[in-house]
């Protein structure tokens, strides 16, 4: 795995893990009762969207590591999620006899 594919994995994951932390414990003005003029009762009266960063944060960083750690001993491989049997198999792959 080069750098740059460690780095896209991680922002990859940091988007969708933020994407998935952003909704829990949030507070909508509709629940407190106060509802600013112009915007929706769905919209956010506190977000903590700093604390949800730093959550997101370790929780990426700790699926990257997993992650890495399965490329690297190739725990898992492509192999392994060829399903219907389309990749040749090892030898003609790699052009040898055997």
């Amino acid at each position: 795995m080069s750098i740059t594919s460690a780095i896209v994995l991680y922002a990859v994951l940091w988007f969708v893990t933020f994407l998935t932390v952003i909704p829990f414990k949030l507070t909508t003005q509709g629940d407190i009762g106060v509802v600013t003029p112009g915007t929706q009762a769905g919209a956010p009266h506190e977000h903590n969207l700093k604390k949800k960063a730093w959550i997101t944060s370790a929780i990426a960083a700790t699926l990257w590591i997993i992650i890495v750690v399965i490329i690297y001993t190739e725990t898992i491989t492509v192999r392994d999620l060829d399903w219907f049997n389309r990749m040749p198999p090892l030898s003609e792959a790699h052009g040898t006899d055997g």
